[in-house]
């Protein structure tokens, strides 16, 4: 071997010795990619690459966000040890000072205000562990009723929907490997191309098969120009479309009579509902043709599935709107079977796994009811308390919201989640958390909603952070992580652990590890709707990921849901016979506010772009915010491509970037929902919520446009 070979072999051995690799899985959405994090040291610097890793869900696969995610990990501006505010600023501190700060906050509010004085808000987010222990502090540690989390906007229409339809709510009811066999797809109100974009490669398949697609959204997106039909509907109407879709199934006979008298109820209802109802193909904005050959498209198909997103959820009549798509699926039958079924695209990484166990107000872990007696005594075992001793059902995010600005509610310990920027009715969020008397936040950076807290607790990032998550399809995953703990960050189940030490509750919350929790976990879910009793991180590890329910380690995974029987108690499905929406809640334009608002996700950011604003990448991709807007109603309201413009609703304002395209409808503006301060498109939003699900009508709120003023 030559000087110069021995030399540079030498020297990939020395860059080999130095390089670190992170197995690890994307923060992102619900697909949860998995992948490999590169650091290398090269001299004092380091250097970061990041390779995707094959998985049975996404194939190796990542998009934009998932390769520069690490950024933020790494980032300068991250929070590395406690923060006490004093005298409106905040001043390092170590963990013990923090912890006595927040004990006597808390034991003075409590002995004062009651049990239920303190509440606790979390995120779709979070691990399965820590959504798990997220609940149990609430109920056991502090002993109050209030606790929600932000996947009440995001998933709460669908999982309602579900529970009632189907008796359980798992995102897909097939395994998302079953998508290139469907002959016809309906996507409502999602845009996986930006939202979602490791998804888009089982659709491509699934048109190279022969598949119709068929996407219902207000804009041209790059989802809908993969439709074979774009329904262009008007935002708000999506319940109207569907039941003009019903309505022509049925009187066209192509329904499957055998299947919706055999394994439904409410089917001689449904059909007098559709016989009597009024409905207008005028008020959805589209052609009754273009309703009619989506119907007769989905009908005729041999095999067909129907995927939800927040177009069609965050709507005050979400849940409804979603059971009307439902039925299209049991009008034809095109569930329980393979190739055929019901998709809700989930937005948050673990937004499935998150709302299964406990950090919901109404929920106890394994999808169990906190009103069921025998789901509380069951729980109270697992836990070592008395059923009794168990707080009984809160109310949902916003409401939390309204009852501290009321002054009920007099603490709040926040984590994993941004509720300033992405609550409805935003400003009355800023009152709300500028009046609570003490607040805490674990957080990795200083969000809006941190900066209102008395003590900011440092927090740690995916690439330390191990636990389970459950992606889009039902699959527990195991995110793996490796990479120390910068400063004095732990993580939120060590900070939930502290917490409940602190309030005198440390015998309940011994755990030495995440998997510790896991398991706990386990038993608590056994024999509940959610079951995961048969998953381990053994098995996980094994199979790349176990579906749920899994109810024994020798449980083979069920590849399609309802094949034989639903999971309700009579094991029928159910068709809704008596709407719980009520009408004319949905915000109206008229003179003064003339256009439709819908809001939404853009490719580079994620939820109120903290994490993403902090990589560099992504920032310079989309580094503010903007409003899309049709060329004739720029003209007509005076505004121009590339100026500034404000929005005004009946409940505030926000100011954006125009961009004027032809690809939005002329009653209609979008606008992305990732940025704070002037730009905060939830300023705007109703705080009417979905009376049966309590889901914000995000999507549609009335407003005018004009140019800024110069001050703006």
């Amino acid at each position: 071997m030559s000087e110069q070979m021995l030399a540079t072999f030498r020297q990939r051995q020395q860059t080999a010795a130095e390089e670190t690799v992170y197995h690890t899985q994307c923060p992102f959405c619900s697909m949860q990619c998995k992948k490999k994090v590169l650091e290398e040291k090269q001299g004092s610097r380091l250097r970061y690459r990041t390779i995707g890793v094959d998985n049975p869900t996404t194939k190796g696969r990542l998009c934009v966000k998932g390769k520069n995610a690490y950024q933020h990990a790494v980032h300068p501006e991250r929070i590395t040890s406690p923060l006490i505010k004093v005298d409106g600023a905040f001043q390092k501190a170590d963990w013990d000072e923090a912890l006595a700060v927040i004990q006597e906050n808390l034991e003075k509010i409590q002995d004062t205000g009651g049990r239920d004085a303190v509440s606790l808000y979390g995120g779709g987010s979070l691990t399965n562990e820590e959504s798990y222990l997220l609940g149990k502090l609430a109920r056991v540690g502090l002993g109050t009723k209030y606790v929600d989390y932000n996947g009440r906007f995001c998933m709460s229409s669908a999982a309602s929907a579900g529970t009632k339809t189907f008796g359980v709510d798992r995102g897909f009811t097939n395994r998302i490997d079953q998508i290139p066999d469907a002959k016809c797809i309906i996507l409502a109100g999602t845009n996986v191309a930006e939202c979602q974009p490791t998804f888009v490669p089982y659709l491509e398949e699934a048109r190279q098969n022969g598949c119709f697609l068929i996407v219902i959204d207000p804009r041209e997106t790059d989802t809908a120009a993969m439709a074979d039909l774009h329904l262009k509907v008007k935002p708000g109407q999506d319940k109207q479309l569907a039941r003009l879709m019903e309505r022509y199934i049925v009187e066209n006979e192509l329904h499957d009579e055998a299947f919706c008298r055999e394994r439904t109820n409410g089917y001689e209802e449904l059909l007098q509902q559709l016989e009597d109802a009024e409905l207008d193909a005028g008020e959805t904005g589209l052609r009754l043709e273009d309703i009619e050959e989506a119907a007769y498209r989905f009908a005729f198909a041999p095999t067909g599935m129907i995927m939800t997103a927040r177009g069609i959820e965050q709507q005050v009549d979400g849940h409804d709107t979603v059971r009307h798509f439902l039925h299209l699926l049991l009008l034809t039958g095109n569930i329980g079977k393979y190739a055929s079924g019901y998709g809700a695209i989930t937005g948050q990484a673990n937004g499935q796994g998150g709302r299964e166990h406990g950090q919901k107000a109404d929920q106890l872990p394994g999808y169990r009811s906190i009103e069921n007696p025998e789901h509380r005594r069951w729980i109270a075992d697992v836990w070592g308390v008395q059923e009794s001793d168990l707080p009984g059902k809160g109310v949902s995010a916003y409401e939390m919201m309204e009852r501290m600005d009321e002054g009920e509610i007099q603490a709040l310990i926040l984590i994993g989640s941004n509720p300033v920027i992405s609550n409805p009715n935003a400003n009355l969020v800023h009152r709300a958390f500028s009046s609570v008397p003490f607040m805490v936040a674990a957080e990795m950076f200083m969000t809006e909603s941190a900066a209102y807290a008395d003590v900011v607790l440092p927090t740690s990032s995916y690439l330390e952070d191990e636990g389970t998550l459950t992606n889009v399809e039902g699959r527990v995953t195991l995110r793996e992580a490796s990479r120390e703990l910068p400063g004095q960050c732990r993580h939120d189940w060590q900070i939930m652990m502290a917490v409940a030490e602190v309030m005198g509750k440390a015998d309940y919350f011994a755990y030495e590890k995440a998997e510790d929790i896991f398991n706990e976990l386990r038993l608590a879910s056994r024999g509940g709707k959610a079951d995961y009793y048969g998953i381990s991180y053994e098995r996980i590890r094994r199979q790349s990921g176990v579906f749920w329910p899994c109810p024994s380690e020798y449980a083979d995974e069920v590849e399609t849901l309802f094949a034989d029987t639903f999971a309700t108690a009579d094991g029928r499905a159910q068709f809704l016979t008596e709407p719980t929406a009520v009408e004319g809640a949905k915000e109206t334009i008229d003179a003064a506010y003339p256009l439709y608002l819908t809001t939404g996700r853009t490719m580079s950011h994620y939820l109120t772009g903290e994490q993403t604003r902090r990589s560099f990448r992504l920032a310079a991709r989309e580094f503010e915010s903007y409003v899309e807007v049709h060329p004739d109603t720029a003209r007509e309201h005076g505004v121009r491509s590339g100026e500034l413009v404000t929005l005004a609703s009946r409940r505030g304002t926000a100011v954006l970037r125009c961009v004027v395209s032809d690809e939005v409808r002329r009653d209609t503006l979008f606008a992305p929902m990732h940025w704070g301060g002037r730009q905060n498109i939830n300023r705007l939003i109703d705080r009417t919520l979905d009376p049966a699900c309590r889901m914000p009508g995000f999507k549609r709120a009335a407003v005018s446009l004009h140019a800024a003023a110069a001050g703006d």
